[in-house]
């Protein structure tokens, strides 16, 4: 299990840290568009801590020994919602004329709220653990 939660905590990262360097630098190069470069920024630095939250929850889950398979997937397919679909947003907006909006535009807030029910749910099962 903690295996799986680092493993996907570093491709996490991994991808945030190569994306935020092609937000930073090559996409620049394609929009001068303020608000599409902030939205790209802000999927990665999303993706990046949520990264990193895969990589401490095994900690977590292990001390306070409680299940974590509900959190790994409530975070992972929020994460993936969440800052793909603003990556989709993102490709929308430049190479098809925003013509994507309707199907990426309702996924964002869904991603976001999977991240918070998992988080929250890790908060609820150490409140109620034993140790």
């Amino acid at each position: 299990m903690e295996k799986k939660w680092v493993s996907t905590g570093l491709i996490l990262v991994i991808i945030a840290i190569i994306l935020g360097a092609f937000g930073a630098h090559g996409l620049k190069g394609l929009t001068s568009d303020e608000d599409i470069l902030a939205a790209f920024d802000t999927a990665t630095k999303y993706q990046f801590f949520q990264g990193l939250g895969f990589l401490v929850i095994p900690f977590i889950t292990t001390r306070f020994a409680i299940p974590g398979k509900a959190v790994f997937f409530l975070l992972l397919i929020g994460t993936i919602f969440f800052s793909g679909s603003i990556y989709g947003l993102t490709y929308s907006k430049i190479h098809a004329g925003g013509s994507l909006s309707k199907i990426f535009g309702p996924v964002t807030p869904i991603g976001g709220l999977l991240m918070i029910l998992g988080w929250t749910v890790l908060l609820i099962q150490v409140i109620r653990s034993k140790k």
